[in-house]
C-alpha cells in the first residue's frame, strides 16, 4: 500500500521530535507561552522535518538560494519545501504556514494562504492555549475559510491539506498529545481528525 505524502511527512515529523535539540525548544517555548520563540523552533523542527523527506527548504533563517531572487520566504509564506531537481523555477512540493497569533482571523488567513498554493503538500500549524480553543478555530476554519469555496474550486484543489493545532493545556503528553492533526476532506468540505 502506498502511503500519501501527509503520512509520510507526519510520520517525519515525529521522528524528528525525537530529537531533543527540536523537541526541548518547542516544548518550553508552548509552555512559557513564548510564541516568538515557539515560532523559531517549528520553523527549525518544520524545515528539519522536510530535510528528512529528501527536500530543500526556505524560511525564515535558512535561505536556499535556489531562485535567482534571494529570499527567505518566498511568497510570503513561512516554509516553502521542493523536491530535487535541475530547473530552477519550480513549484514547491510542500507550503507551510506557523501561525502563533491567538487572532482567529490570522489562522484563517493563514490557511486561505496555503490554499492559493500549487503544492503537494499544505500544512498549517496554529498554536492555541486551550482543547476549547483548538475546536473553535478549527470550526472557523470549516465554515470561514473552507465553506467559502464551492465544491468545483475545492476539487481543483489538488495535493493534501493539514491543519495541526498546538494546545498548551496538552503540553504534558508533548509532543503527541500536544498536536493534533486534522485533514481537508474535499468533497465534504470539512477537516477530519487522524490523530
Amino acid at each position: 500500500m502506498m502511503q500519501n505524502i501527509a503520512y509520510q511527512w507526519q510520520t517525519k515529523f515525529w521522528q524528528t521530535l525525537q530529537q531533543p535539540e527540536n523537541a526541548d525548544p518547542l516544548k518550553q517555548a508552548a509552555l512559557n507561552g513564548q510564541l516568538t520563540k515557539w515560532t523559531t523552533a517549528l520553523t527549525t523542527t518544520v524545515v528539519a522535518t522536510s530535510t528528512a523527506m529528501g527536500w530543500q527548504s526556505s524560511a525564515r533563517g535558512n535561505s536556499l538560494g535556489l531562485f535567482p531572487v534571494s529570499t527567505s520566504e518566498y511568497l510570503a509564506l513561512d516554509v516553502m519545501s521542493f523536491a530535487p531537481g535541475n530547473t530552477r523555477w519550480r513549484f514547491p512540493i510542500a507550503v507551510m504556514e506557523l501561525e502563533n497569533s491567538s487572532d482567529i482571523n490570522r489562522s484563517a488567513y493563514s490557511l486561505w494562504k496555503v490554499l492559493c498554493v500549487r503544492a503537494d503538500l499544505r500544512i498549517v500549524f496554529c498554536y492555541r492555549r486551550s482543547a476549547e480553543e483548538r475546536a473553535s478555530v478549527m470550526a472557523f476554519l470549516r465554515d470561514e475559510v473552507l465553506q467559502a469555496m464551492s465544491l468545483a474550486d475545492r476539487r481543483k484543489l489538488g495535493g493534501e491539506t493539514l491543519v495541526v493545532v498546538g494546545s498548551r493545556d496538552d503540553s504534558a503528553t508533548f509532543p503527541y498529545g500536544f498536536f493534533k492533526w486534522w485533514e481537508l476532506e474535499i468533497n465534504a468540505g470539512k477537516f477530519t481528525i487522524i490523530s
